[in-house]
């Protein structure tokens, strides 16, 4: 599945070819996506982008989840997907990356907008999540351009890079949404 973002960003499934540029991305980015997702460090070898390739596309198959690479010109920048797909309470939550030369030019902020437009539209979902640590301003800035609302705080309720910590519950439902 493609999702056209702009003239030359796409939101694609990922493709089992697509590891070798999945794994660069995270090792050139290592240090920028660290503190803020777990599963960065347990990615130290192309085999790990391909196993979560193949995780993911057997996950949207069964529908439990999607994943999409961000691609820029065919050139993978970023990352971004539903999970925690509750069918029968029509939610989910999104998660997200983006390597560090694209952070801060809307890009995410775009994307994150189609994708919603999809799952609200397409998939008929009612509620969509973010989650995100306190401290992850950036997320909390998406978040609220988007129109997320702030839902609670889960006191060390995430555990990250051996420290528990807080966890920010932001929620978007399909009647408040208004596409970007």
């Amino acid at each position: 599945m493609t999702l056209p973002v702009h003239a030359d960003i796409i939101l694609r499934n990922y493709q089992e070819e697509d590891a070798a540029q999945l794994f660069a991305a995270v090792e050139e980015n290592r240090a920028h996506l660290r503190p803020w997702l777990i599963w960065v460090d347990g990615t130290r070898k192309m085999a790990h982008s391909l196993e979560y390739i193949r995780n993911a596309r057997q996950e949207q198959y069964n529908q439990q989840s999607i994943a999409f690479g961000i691609f820029r010109n065919d050139r993978l920048i970023g990352g971004l997907g539903m999970h925690q797909w509750d069918q029968r309470l029509r939610k989910a939550q999104i998660g997200y990356w983006l390597v560090a030369s694209e952070v801060g030019n809307g890009t995410m902020t775009r994307c994150i907008a189609v994708l919603l437009d999809y799952l609200f539209g397409q998939l008929e979902l009612n509620k969509v999540e973010l989650h995100y640590l306190p401290a992850n301003t950036r997320s909390a800035a998406v978040a609220e351009r988007l129109g997320f609302g702030i839902e609670g705080i889960l006191r060390d309720s995430f555990l990250m890079n051996g420290t528990l910590h807080d966890l920010v519950v932001a929620g978007l439902l399909k009647k408040e949404y208004k596409s970007v």
